[in-house]
Order: C-alpha cells, then sequence, then structure tokens
C-alpha cells in the first residue's frame, strides 16, 4: 500500500512540475494576437472547475451510492491549427488535470488524482463554443469501500461542455463527464464507480 502511496505522489509532483512549466514558458504573441485572441488561435488556456459528482448505482456493477464535491485544475494545449470552414471548424487539444473531491457520502473522504485527456473544440463561433473529450488517469483514495479492492485505482471518463465568452480571454466552462473508476481486475473485490460529473467554471486562454 506504501508502495502505491508514494507512486500516486510521484505521478502527481511530475504532473504539477509539468503544469508549472508550461505556465511560465514564453507565450510569444504580439499585440494583434492578443486582440484577435479566442480558441481559434490561443495556444492554451488554464481552468478551474468546480461541482457535483454522484454514483448510478446499478449501472454496470457499481453497488455503493458515493457523493463528491469536485475541484479540478486543467491546462490544455492546443495541438493543431483550426481546421475546416463555415459552421465546421475544429481544434485538438490535449488537457492535463489535476482533480480533487471531497466525499461526503457515505462518509467523508477524499479522492485526488491526475488525468490526461483529449479534446476536440468546435470553433465555428466566437461566442459560444462546444467540445467533446475523453481519456483517464490515475487516483488515489481513502473511501476503503468493502467493494474497492485497493486504493490506488485507474479512471476513464468521457464528456462533452461549452465554453461561453466573456472576453477575448475569459471563458466561462459548463462540464459534463460520465466516470468510472476500477482496479482494472488488478485485485479484488472490483466493484467499479460509476458516476455523473456536473462542473461549472472559468478557462483563461493565452
Amino acid at each position: 500500500m506504501s508502495k502505491n502511496i508514494s507512486l500516486h505522489i510521484s505521478l502527481f509532483r511530475y504532473a504539477a512540475v509539468l503544469m508549472l512549466f508550461i505556465f511560465f514558458s514564453p507565450a510569444g504573441s504580439d499585440a494583434q494576437e492578443e486582440e484577435r485572441l479566442g480558441f481559434s488561435n490561443a495556444k492554451g488556456h488554464w481552468t478551474l472547475l468546480g461541482g457535483y459528482g454522484n454514483t448510478h448505482t446499478n449501472m454496470g456493477d457499481t453497488q455503493d451510492r458515493v457523493q463528491v464535491v469536485d475541484v479540478i485544475l486543467q491546462y490544455g494545449h492546443f495541438l493543431t491549427r483550426e481546421a475546416g470552414r463555415s459552421w465546421y471548424k475544429v481544434r485538438h487539444e490535449v488537457m492535463v488535470e489535476l482533480p480533487f473531491s471531497a466525499v461526503f457520502d457515505p462518509h467523508g473522504a477524499i479522492m485526488v488524482g491526475v488525468n490526461l485527456l483529449a479534446c476536440w473544440d468546435f470553433t465555428a463561433s466566437e461566442k459560444i463554443v462546444p467540445y467533446v473529450f475523453a481519456g483517464g488517469g490515475l487516483v488515489y483514495t481513502n473511501l476503503n469501500l468493502d467493494g474497492m479492492g485497493r486504493d490506488l485505482n485507474g479512471n476513464y471518463q468521457t464528456g462533452t461542455g461549452i465554453h461561453y465568452f466573456i472576453d477575448k480571454k475569459t471563458v466561462l466552462n459548463f462540464n459534463y463527464r460520465l466516470h468510472h473508476i476500477s482496479n482494472a481486475n488488478t485485485a479484488e473485490p472490483n466493484e467499479p464507480l460509476n458516476s455523473s460529473k456536473y462542473l461549472i467554471g472559468m478557462s483563461f486562454l493565452r
């Protein structure tokens, strides 16, 4: 168990260092780029999300109801230029997340982890940008449910959302994701936690 905790802490540190490196790297944009900044030409974004999560009992093998309050720090880095034309324009980005969940049902506990997600932003509108994403990562929890065979688990997730622009650099972010946690049959028992997460936050383009 101590090895699992040490591994998780190391991965968490590496992700934090990566995010700090990206944050302090030079943006290299001129005044014209600053004026036109939006999802069509931004280099990346920092996002802070918060919200609520709830498991779906009897969805798959999920048996326990677990409710959480979520806080997620996210960095997104665009990998491609805007592609397409007219009503169909899209950009591809990769997102690194450091999620924290405070469990309040069935009892107090925490969940912390690191995620790597692929995201597609549909950029035809300059005001509203819908997106879809998928990915996964690692999650550590001290929840200690009878159906969870270990504290260090994997997760995968998929979801959708909307970016709503307040100004050229500041964006409201509405996000829904379907979230799965299990130990991938590396320990017994292995009852998964299948849940929905409803999140809202702010994104800051760079």
